[in-house]
């Protein structure tokens, strides 16, 4: 997506900036929006089309809750990595690619040879706040499915919430805040430094 949305195609900035609403919208508001797309919309299509896996709201099953939130959540944050990435390829010299047309490289080749080496640090930027945001995803839950049902999407930082805001439970949740950011920054750190070996091998 990256690839093409930096290639020599019409209505470049357009498409970019239409692509990168999602993220400007915000957890929440989007996650309002498909909370009435999968309990209304989807619903009301499978039933007019006979549609079987349509016509119940996957937000309702226990099953299958945990999808809607995915759906969303990637939706949202795909915007973000993708405009990283194209930060990254255009920070590729021109001068390379011709270069390696030179000596007869495919478009193929260009982008396994030149091009991802070249982005790699942009790999690992996208990496290290696609598993932080896995991780401490709040607002889809929140707007989609309160934890529910029966607690089948529950996230820590969401149960941190609720046993702190409406358990009560403080201090106690506090703490468990601190630990969990010092969980995340070392898996955040464990990340950049398989990565930057990585990067030194390409």
């Amino acid at each position: 997506m990256a690839v093409g949305l930096n290639s020599a195609i019409r209505f470049k900035s357009a498409l970019r900036g239409i692509y990168f609403v999602p993220n400007i919208l915000g957890g929440l508001v989007i996650g309002y929006i498909f909370s009435f797309i999968f309990t209304y919309i989807l619903p009301t299509v499978g039933n007019v089309f006979h549609i079987g896996f349509l016509q119940n709201s996957i937000l309702a099953s226990e099953k299958y809750a945990w999808i809607g939130v995915l759906i969303v959540g990637v939706w949202q944050a795909v915007a973000m990595n993708t405009i990283i990435y194209i930060s990254g390829l255009q920070t590729v010299p021109e001068e390379v690619y011709e270069a390696s047309m030179l000596d007869g490289a495919s478009k193929w080749k260009q982008f396994w040879k030149v091009t991802f080496p070249l982005v790699m640090p942009f790999v690992t930027i996208n990496l290290v706040l696609s598993t932080k945001n896995f991780l401490m995803v709040f607002d889809q839950i929140m707007s989609l499915t309160k934890g529910g049902p029966a607690q089948s999407t529950e996230s820590i930082s969401y149960l941190i919430y609720k046993n702190g805001m409406d358990g009560g439970q403080f201090g106690f949740q506090s703490a468990n805040a601190v630990i969990f950011f010092i969980v995340i920054v070392a898996i955040s750190l464990f990340q950049m430094t398989v990565m930057n070996r990585k990067e030194e091998q390409l």
